[in-house]
């Protein structure tokens, strides 16, 4: 817009400019046939009286008033034989024509014009002119600098050789009129921008205080804590604060949904959890070995998959801060306890890595996706490395891998590669998605990808965890 504005004011200057300049230039070139005019009539009676060498003398006090122009002593006129046009100098063509037509309109005819455009410095009769203005202390030379320009228009008369040669210095006021027409565009750019700016920016402002508000909901996993200061308060136009009023509104909503969640799912819990615990001990009761056994097992798998579901639902807004943790440390325990248990679990790879993360979710990410290793590729391989900025856990299996066409569809929930559901390949199908909700909300992702052998076939999933650091 401020390009724009900065064009349009420039051509509305450059037009003024030309106007005025066009005026000044037909003033003046008006001003020489005039004079042309006045010396050139031969039943003029002060035509016989004229200098013709342009001497500076005065023409005779006998001439009538009404043939000279206002400020007779102007009027000194050249007659030559001689060219008058230097060599180098360009005529002025429309300037010709337009001479022609108001000496014509005037019935003065002539055989030949010229107008050009000549420096003071290189015109001898000028300079001596000024030299004689500035010995008697000229008027015109008190009020500014001399004139730089000389305005030179000659005519040839029918059946004369001569050429009458009229002078009229260019005022040196045109230079003062483009400084003031400058500085004018640009006081009135500044304004205009200036109004612009504030106007726009009593829309914009609220705007982007809106943008930053939306950014940081967005990104928060605990929207809530984003209500505890104050929301943002309307302002600006009427349509942006009703903007801002209604997402204020979207705002309390989300949070108020989400806590309507926490709790329900705190009551499932609580409902469904002392229940199998209280049929945990009954079952001890009955004789049959077999029987209670799977009976066991199957309140086992509820309780697990209980658990997968309420913390699927609590990782999106996390009571426990994050502290500084050394996640090669952390790692190696979890390592460690598949270890102690005579699992095929080995720790490869690590580097020293310490960041801010919340250790209790990282080892419940961890121990998924090891345990899906030893479900699926009955061994688990574990790293951790640097890589670009960021903490790259990787765990690999020698397992089947997954169907390139599937491996996104792993991640959603109740999602499971092996279609039964017994006690012996898995629980619900929460792991993995319980895994990339935990790295998402430590800023991260979770990517799965099949290991290729000799020949593209698999070899095995490794799953990796992309943490920044």
């Amino acid at each position: 817009m401020a390009l724009a504005l900065f064009l349009a004011q420039g051509i509305g200057a450059l037009l003024l400019y030309r106007a005025q300049h066009d005026r000044i230039a037909g003033a003046l070139l008006h001003n020489a046939a005039f004079r042309l005019i006045v010396a050139g009539r031969p039943e003029d009676p002060g035509h016989a009286h004229l200098p013709e060498d342009m001497d500076g003398s005065p023409p005779g006090r006998h001439l009538a008033h009404h043939v000279l122009p206002p400020d007779h002593r102007r009027v000194r006129l050249e007659r030559t034989t001689a060219l008058p046009v230097n060599r180098g100098e360009r005529r002025e063509r429309a300037a010709e024509a337009e001479l022609r037509q108001i000496l014509s309109e005037q019935d003065f005819q002539v055989d030949d014009a010229i107008v050009l455009h000549r420096d003071v410095r290189d015109d001898l009769r000028a300079r001596l002119r000024l030299a004689r203005q500035a010995e008697n202390g000229a008027a015109q030379l008190r009020r500014g600098p001399p004139p730089a320009q000389v305005l030179l228009a000659a005519v040839r008369l029918p059946g004369s050789p001569q050429w009458l040669v009229a002078r009229v210095f260019v005022p040196p006021g045109e230079r003062l009129m483009l400084q003031t027409l400058f500085g004018q565009t640009l006081l009135i750019y500044a304004l205009l921008v200036g109004a612009t700016w504030l106007l726009l920016s009593r829309i914009t402002r609220p705007l982007a205080a809106l943008t930053v508000r939306l950014e940081r909901f967005a990104g928060s996993r605990d929207p809530g804590r984003l209500l505890e200061p104050h929301q943002l308060e309307p302002q600006g136009p009427e349509d942006v604060a009703r903007l801002i009023a209604a997402h204020n509104a979207m705002e309390s909503r989300i949070v108020a949904l989400l806590d309507e969640k926490d709790v329900m799912l705190g009551a499932i819990g609580h409902d469904l959890k002392t229940p199998l615990a209280a049929l945990r001990v009954r079952i001890e009761s009955v004789d049959d070995d077999t029987e209670r056994q799977r009976m066991a097992r199957t309140i086992e798998d509820i309780t697990r998959t209980l658990d997968d579901i309420l913390s699927l639902a609590r990782v999106g807004r996390p009571t426990d801060a994050r502290e500084s943790t050394e996640l090669s440390a952390l790692v190696a325990s979890v390592v460690e306890e598949y270890e102690d248990m005579g699992e095929p679990v080995e720790l490869g790879q690590t580097a020293r890595i310490v960041l801010p993360l919340r250790p209790t979710w990282i080892r419940r990410a961890l121990r998924n996706l090891i345990g899906n290793s030893l479900r699926y590729g009955r061994r688990a391989d574990v790293s951790l490395t640097r890589e670009n900025g960021t903490a790259v856990i990787r765990i690999a299996d020698d397992g089947p891998g997954i169907p390139p066409h599937d491996i996104a569809r792993m991640l959603e929930p109740f999602t499971r590669g092996d279609p039964s559901r017994n006690s012996e390949t898995g629980g619900a199908g929460l792991g993995l998605t319980l895994a990339r909700a935990i790295a998402e909300q430590h800023g991260g992702t979770l990517t799965l990808a099949n290991r290729e052998g000799a020949g593209g076939a698999a070899t095995g999933l490794e799953a990796i965890i992309r943490l920044p650091l």
